[in-house]
């Protein structure tokens, strides 16, 4: 494995990342949409090089093509922009052997690879971890599959969220009709990649120590079902089988409650202990609601939430939402702003936007540690790449092909090159 050697640190004397703790590091990327480029982009934040493969037959990764409505008509789409930031681009069509045989020469000389290939198909394409394995003995596979490694059912997010549980409770109480929904984002996507992140770095971790490599495998349903915490423990331990409650939370209130003020805004309440609420009903003048027995504890406010919500919501309803969130913040009482994107972007700039040498098309960064990992390579990363934009540089560069092998390999649409 290549990068920074054992003596050689990436921090700072004040603890800050002061260079790129993945330089030299290069990871091929065999996938598409979210979950395996989310892994792909976290590493070329971290100054690794990392290579997308993309098959010729679509034109590249799907997401090329999810366009919303009136945006323009290019390969590069806001969706695209979520998660691709750093690569390169090299099309290669791994339905014949002399593809199959430059992506294992792109294995071996490389550290990392990712994939969501189901099982059959990464063996059709000879990119399971054996045969890769027998390319290069140290590599480090990380994959991405739908089910259980022996499931060859392919995974998609809103699959996975209604199997897992996510869209029956993803709703209002059945008292109030509403349908199951869907999360806004695909987050079994999100929640995988995490977990193939941590799994890499641990795999890299193991590398350093033992020279080894690794194949770590990541399935949607399980990263989904992991995420569950307490709504799969209160059915675990306490025999009880969660129900949609909107906004609510099962074992707290008034937690994750929506209030209406008097502007017309709306804000959230996430009120954790009996402090916290015995300050909230001195802010909103509600002496009886704090001394009443059945709100005292956590306990009580959960068993008679509704009358507690009916309470809360006449008082909050005379204030303005910024007065009345700029009190609660300053009494330590955790509430905030119901926003809407545009006001998320204005509030966070910082951190949640890539600088780019092109302005108008911002992303969002997968590392959220702060301070940001290495300012300067985030600085420095390119655009999402065109489909096939790097195809001859990675060839020459990586695979050390002349002029005349890179022109013979995509006249024989071995390659393709933008």
């Amino acid at each position: 494995m290549t990068g920074h050697s054992a003596t050689e640190s990436p921090l700072g004397p004040d603890g800050a990342w002061t260079h790129t703790v993945c330089q030299g590091l290069t990871v091929i990327e065999l996938a598409s949409v979210l979950a395996g480029p989310s892994v792909g982009q976290f590493f070329a934040e971290l100054g690794a090089r990392v290579i997308k493969v993309e098959n010729p037959a679509t034109a590249g990764d799907v997401t090329r093509t999810w366009r919303i409505p009136g945006e323009e008509n290019a390969d590069r789409t806001s969706y695209f922009h979520a998660c691709n930031w750093g690569k390169e681009s090299i099309a290669l069509n791994l339905k014949c052997d002399e593809g199959i045989a430059l992506m294992h020469e792109l294995v071996a000389s490389s550290d990392i690879v990712i994939s969501n290939y189901i099982p059959r198909v990464a063996r059709a394409l000879q990119a399971d971890y054996e045969t890769l394995r027998s390319v290069k003995s140290d590599i480090i596979l990380g994959s991405i599959i739908g089910y259980r490694p022996d499931s060859d059912r392919p995974g998609y997010d809103a699959i996975i969220q209604a199997e897992a549980g996510y869209y029956y409770l993803n709703r209002p109480p059945q008292s109030e009709g509403g349908k199951p929904t869907k999360m806004p984002v695909a987050l079994m996507d999100i929640l995988a990649g995490h977990q193939l992140k941590q799994a890499l770095l641990m795999a890299l971790l193991q590398k350093v120590s033992t020279g080894r490599g690794a194949c770590v495998t990541v399935s949607l349903y399980d990263a989904a079902v992991s995420a569950l915490t307490n709504q799969a423990t209160n059915w675990l331990v306490a025999g009880t089988v969660p129900e949609p409650m909107g906004s609510e939370h099962p074992n707290i209130a008034p937690y994750g409650s929506v209030f209406r003020t008097a502007d017309g805004h709306e804000l959230v309440l996430g009120v954790g202990t009996d402090r916290q609420f015995q300050k909230l009903c001195a802010i909103l003048d509600l002496p009886e609601t704090a001394s009443d027995e059945r709100f005292r504890c956590n306990h009580g406010r959960v068993t008679h939430r509704a009358d507690l919500i009916h309470r809360l919501q006449e008082a909050i309803q005379r204030f303005k939402r910024d007065d009345i969130l700029a009190t609660c913040q300053a009494a330590g009482i955790p509430a905030g702003a119901v926003r809407r994107m545009n006001e998320v972007m204005q509030e966070t700039p910082d951190y949640l936007q890539l600088p780019g040498p092109a302005q108008a098309a911002l992303g969002v960064r997968e590392s959220a540690v702060w301070p940001p990992a290495a300012p300067s390579r985030l600085d420095q990363l390119k655009l999402p790449p065109s489909y096939a934009a790097h195809t001859g540089v990675v060839l020459r560069e990586v695979l050390g092909k002349s002029p005349e092998q890179i022109r013979e390999i995509i006249a024989t649409g071995i390659a393709e090159q933008a």
